[in-house]
């Protein structure tokens, strides 16, 4: 049944996807009912390109394209890290790797260099808390198991969850605060600009305003900027900053605003994308 049901896949799914999918299948368990029924569901993500009204570019056409309800193994790896970024065994908050997957798959035999703001606190008293049940560091430790090659750093206003490990290092940085970002990036480890940016923050229009306007010159050529967990009415506020202000500001990076479908999750599953043209 097994072969059958691998088999099945091979023929409907693209190559990528099934080499994804094959790859959960090598390394354990995963979520088999939803990845036979990935087959015949198919879901996409809203997908908006800025500025609006011209044809869509290679990123829009790209993430369009991208079945978010089938699960991957980047999928797996991120929950089993205690990342809430993946989906899988018919859970989760967020289906961003379903994303990310495509985004990065191919890039991940490259000497990368990634970063991620939000190492996911789980102390009570700061605003970006994760609860209790938050597991500092996941995320940046999915990222060193997936990408083999890759330097990982990451950026957190608590002090006291910061660490090194084997290709990861950690920084103090408070989002709201220009100078701590520039500080930020003024460390010496930090220079050479970063391929994967992700700001997985203070989850505030006005703290992802501040870091991306700081941090963005980082992104290398052909670099991808992230910024996660946009709350649904912000939105308005997003298409208007985008169209009026960023896709002018910066002509050679591509915009895309994303809402993805998840049962679990209608009140900030939705990601901001820029990709730096080569």
């Amino acid at each position: 049944m097994i072969a059958t049901a691998r088999e099945l896949l091979r023929r409907n799914l693209s190559p990528q996807s099934f080499q994804s999918i094959n790859s959960c299948w090598r390394y354990g368990k995963f979520d088999f009912p939803r990845l036979v029924a990935s087959v015949f569901v198919r879901r996409v993500p809203q997908v908006q390109g800025f500025p609006a009204g011209q044809a869509p570019g290679l990123l829009v056409r790209q993430l369009r394209s991208i079945n978010v309800f089938a699960p991957t193994r980047m999928c797996r790896v991120m929950l089993r890290h205690g990342s809430d970024k993946g989906q899988g065994l018919g859970q989760g908050l967020h289906n961003y790797t379903t994303v990310y997957s495509v985004l990065f798959g191919k890039l991940r035999g490259k000497p990368l260099r990634i970063f991620e703001l939000g190492l996911g606190t789980n102390n009570p008293d700061l605003l970006s808390s994760m609860g209790v049940y938050g597991r500092p560091g996941a995320s940046l430790r999915g990222w060193r198991e997936l990408f083999p090659h890759a330097l990982v750093f990451g950026a957190d206003i608590d002090r006291d969850i910061l660490f090194e490990e084997d290709r990861i290092k950690t920084f103090y940085c408070d989002q709201l605060d220009r100078v701590a970002i520039r500080d930020l990036w003024a460390q010496p480890a930090l220079q050479g600009g970063m391929d994967i940016l992700i700001e997985d923050g203070l989850h505030t229009f006005e703290g992802n305003i501040s870091f991306l306007e700081g941090s963005l010159e980082q992104l290398r050529p052909g670099g991808v900027y992230v910024v996660e967990d946009i709350l649904q009415p912000t939105l308005g506020q997003w298409r208007e900053r985008l169209e009026t202000v960023y896709s002018k500001q910066y002509p050679n990076h591509e915009f895309a605003l994303v809402t993805l479908p998840n049962s679990f999750n209608d009140l900030d599953n939705n990601l901001l994308i820029i990709r730096r043209r080569s």
